[in-house]
């Protein structure tokens, strides 16, 4: 898999503020689904890389890009697109969407490995990394 992975969403209720606008940080879950769906789809399970390599991906930066509101119930589609992988980070361009194909959030974020018991960094596994790294 090469490429821009996609992910469909739907804002929910729980996702808006009081006026039923996304609330800002809510961008970050929406990216977060679809780096899982991504790497999901690479063959990887992220209780999975704990367990059987002792690893785990965790934002280490984020940099998001507010372009316009997401409201409650829209149809959402987010992004993953993986940008840069190293020996123990990888980098993402992300985006979320609207139906009609609007820009609606864009965001940067770097995801480190770590080791999944002591929270240091841990390169990534051979396999894992090659893997990754075709997806680019």
């Amino acid at each position: 898999m090469s490429g821009e992975f996609r992910l469909p969403l739907r804002v929910y209720y729980e996702d808006t503020d009081a006026a039923g606008i996304v609330y800002h940080a809510n961008y970050l879950k929406f990216m977060e689904r679809a780096r899982t769906e991504w790497l999901r789809a690479l063959g990887f399970e992220q209780d999975d890389l704990a367990r059987r390599y002792g690893i785990a991906f965790v934002v280490r930066n984020a940099e998001l890009d507010y372009i316009r509101a997401a409201h409650f119930n829209d149809a959402l589609t987010a992004t993953c697109a993986p940008t840069r992988c190293g020996r123990a980070s990888v980098e993402f361009l992300q985006k979320v969407f609207d139906a009609q194909g609007q820009l609606i959030c864009q965001g940067n974020i770097r995801v480190g490995s770590v080791d999944f018991r002591r929270m240091v960094p841990l390169r990534i596994p051979d396999d894992i990394f090659e893997r990754i790294s075709n997806a680019l």
